[in-house]
C-alpha cells in the first residue's frame, strides 16, 4: 500500500476542520464515523488525573454497547476544569450527534493541548456542520483528520495493512495517532484510533488490544511524562462480514497485525519525539525477571544524559551503564556487556572503549540500537526513545504561549 490512511477499512470515513483553536486556518477538530455502529475497544493514560473528553468516553465503552464516532480536538485538553469538562465534552458530542442523527451516547470524545482552559464549546459547536458534511472515504479527508489532531507532531502518523485470512478472506486494519512530547508509559500524550472492518466480540477485542499495547505503546518515552489524555481505541464495525474469533488462526493473524501496526506508530511517535533528532531503541536481555529487564529499559530510555548523550553524538556509554544500576534491578554489574549497533562497548562491566572511530560512525546515523545485556537470566525487552536536543526546551519553555 502506497497510501495509508484511517478510512481504508469498509465503513469508516473521517473529516478534519478548522475551529480556530489552533489559529493561522489550521485543522484541529476531527471526526471519525463508521457508517455500521461499532464495537470499541480502549487502553487508556494510567495517570490519576484524566481529561474530562477522555472520562466521558471511558464511561461510554465500559458499557458495552456499540459505537458510530469519536470527535478530536486539538489545543486543547478539556483537562483540569472542574464539572464543566465533561458536561462541554457531552455538548460537543451531542451537536454531533443530532447532524448525524444518532445518539450523543453513541459519539466518543478526546482531547489533547493545554491543560486548566475550557473548551471553546459555542465556537466548536459552530463548526460541527461543516464537520460532518465534509465526512468522506476518500484520503483527503483521512489525512485530514490526522492533520487536525496533530500538536507538537512535525509529520502525520497513518498506518493501514490488508490482511488475508485462512479462507481467503480479507479484513482490513488502520490507524491514526498523534504524539510527540508528553510521552512515557503508561501511555503518553498521545491519541491513536484503530479502524477494521473485521467483526470481533468487545471482549476478545479487548484482550487483544491491552496485548498489542503493552509492548509497543507502553514502550515509548520521550521525555518521562505522562499526560492527562493518552488513549488508544479500536473500532470494529464488521463490515467486510468476517468475524475473527479467540483461539482461530485467524485470530492470531489480525493480532500479529495489530501488534506490527502498533510497533510502527510507537516507533514513529519516538523519531516524531519534541526536538528529536534521533530514534533510540534500547534493547534489555539477560535479565533474571521480567520487570528487571523493563526497569532498566525504562531507566536508560528517560535518562537526560544517556539522551542528551546521543545528542551529542558522545560514545559516554558509562551512563547507561549507570542507568541500568540504579534502575532498581538486580544483576551482577561486572557481568554487564553492553553495544551500540553491534559494537561492544562494555565486557563485564569494563566500559572501556578499543574503537572511538567506530563507535563515532554508528552514533552519527539517525537509528541507533544500544543493547544491554545482564547476562542474568533468559528475560528481555526494549524501549523505543529519542535524544534530547536543544529544541526540546524551546518548544516546551513556550507550549502554553
Amino acid at each position: 500500500m502506497d497510501s495509508l490512511y484511517i478510512t481504508m477499512p469498509k465503513g469508516f470515513m473521517a473529516s478534519g476542520v478548522c475551529a480556530d483553536l489552533k489559529g493561522e486556518g489550521k485543522l484541529d477538530f476531527a471526526l471519525v464515523y463508521s457508517k455500521t455502529p461499532a464495537t470499541v475497544s480502549g487502553v487508556y493514560t494510567s495517570n490519576l488525573v484524566k481529561g474530562h473528553s477522555l472520562q466521558r468516553s471511558i464511561k461510554l465503552i465500559d458499557n458495552g454497547e456499540k459505537k458510530h464516532a469519536i470527535a478530536i480536538n486539538a489545543k486543547n485538553a478539556n483537562a483540569c476544569v472542574g464539572p464543566e469538562g465533561e458536561k462541554d465534552a457531552e455538548k460537543i458530542a451531542l451537536a454531533i450527534a443530532k447532524e448525524l442523527n444518532i445518539s450523543s451516547s453513541e459519539v466518543l470524545t478526546a482531547s489533547t493541548g493545554v491543560i486548566g482552559i475550557r473548551l471553546p464549546v459555542e465556537k466548536m459547536i459552530s463548526h460541527v456542520p461543516e464537520l460532518v458534511s465534509s465526512l468522506s472515504e476518500d484520503e483527503a479527508s483521512a489525512h485530514n483528520a490526522e492533520l487536525a489532531m496533530m500538536t507538537t507532531d512535525t509529520v502525520p502518523k497513518e498506518v493501514a495493512a490488508k490482511i488475508t485470512l485462512q479462507n481467503g478472506k480479507e479484513v482490513t486494519i488502520a490507524a491514526m495517532a498523534k504524539g510527540s512530547g508528553m510521552i512515557h508509559p503508561n501511555l503518553a500524550t498521545m491519541i491513536c484510533v484503530f479502524t477494521t472492518d473485521a467483526k470481533i466480540e468487545k471482549a476478545v477485542l479487548d484482550k487483544m488490544l491491552k496485548n498489542a499495547v503493552s509492548h509497543t505503546f507502553n514502550r515509548v518515552s520521550v521525555d518521562g511524562d505522562t499526560s492527562v489524555c493518552d488513549s488508544v481505541m479500536v473500532f470494529a464495525n464488521g463490515e467486510s462480514g468476517v468475524e475473527i474469533t479467540e483461539g482461530s488462526e485467524d485470530h492470531d493473524i489480525f493480532y500479529s497485525t495489530l501488534e506490527q501496526l502498533s510497533t510502527d506508530l510507537a516507533r514513529m511517535i519516538a523519531c516524531d519525539g519534541e526536538g528529536a533528532t534521533k530514534l533510540l531503541e534500547v534493547k534489555v536481555k539477560g535479565a533474571a525477571t521480567e520487570n528487571d529487564a523493563k526497569l532498566v529499559v525504562t531507566a536508560i530510555a528517560r535518562s537526560p544524559l544517556c539522551k542528551t548523550a546521543i545528542f551529542g553524538e558522545d560514545a559516554n556509554f558509562g551512563r547507561f551503564i549507570t542507568a541500568a544500576g540504579y534502575s532498581g534491578a538486580s544483576f551482577d554489574p561486572d557481568k554487564l556487556d553492553m553495544y551500540v549497533g553491534d559494537l561492544k562497548v562494555c565486557e563485564n562491566g569494563d566500559a572501556t572503549i578499543t574503537d572511538e572511530e567506530a563507535a563515532a560512525k554508528i552514533l552519527s546515523q539517525h537509528d541507533i540500537e544500544v543493547t544491554v545485556d545482564l547476562n542474568a537470566g533468559t528475560y528481555e525487552d526494549r524501549m523505543f526513545t529519542c535524544d534530547f536536543s536543544y529544541d526540546y526546551v524551546k518548544i516546551n519553555g513556550s507550549y502554553r504561549s
